[in-house]
């Protein structure tokens, strides 16, 4: 008869998760994930298969996490305009105060851009945030925010390419007024 796991696994992934999202998948070894999930690496290999098993759990709860925040977010606004400038501005905010961890989805897809698994997930992420983004915009046409030469596929995409780059630029250490000005211009998308 099997043990029974003594741990708990969703734990164990968000746990994984910070580490991996300040070190990095490489600079991450094994007995430094199982001194920190208090396991031994048996027990890792048990639960996740491989190292790699249980990064792509925790990239996918963070990816996850990411599109369900978007979705609250984008619904937050009392418009499309001021909930898009309030999830970018906060993106600028948090990048600002925590520059060691930026975004872990653009940091797994430039750490590990030729791994398909971690392609994979990217891909993912970025179709089901174009949906929740195609879905606000389509609700602000609807309450005459946008008008109909607006194509909320299009600006789905130009703001997901946009969010993307605006993580990259917070971790290069861009000046923060850079950014908010950034922020600004790509809101005029809108008009």
């Amino acid at each position: 008869m099997a043990r029974p796991r003594e741990f708990d696994t969703g734990v164990a992934v968000e746990q994984a998760m910070r580490l991996f999202w300040i070190q990095g998948y490489h600079s991450t070894p094994v007995p430094q994930l199982t001194e920190l999930l208090g396991i031994g690496s048996g027990s890792l290999y048990a639960a996740f298969g491989s190292k790699d098993g249980l990064y792509a759990q925790a990239l996918k709860r963070y990816c996850d996490d990411l599109v369900a925040a978007l979705d609250r977010d984008v619904r937050a606004g009392s418009d499309i305009r001021t909930a898009l400038r309030g999830i970018l501005i906060a993106m600028v905010t948090t990048d600002a105060v925590d520059r060691q961890r930026g975004c872990l989805l653009v940091n797994s897809t430039t750490e590990r851009a030729t791994h398909d698994g971690t392609a994979e997930q990217a891909h993912a992420t970025v179709i089901a945030m174009e949906s929740v983004l195609i879905g606000a915009l389509d609700r602000a046409r609807g309450r005459g925010e946008l008008g109909n030469e607006h194509s909320p596929v299009e600006l789905a995409r130009f703001f997901i390419t946009f969010i993307q780059g605006l993580r990259v630029m917070g971790q290069a250490r861009v000046d923060r007024t850079f950014l908010e000005f950034a922020v600004t211009g790509a809101l005029k998308a809108l008009d």
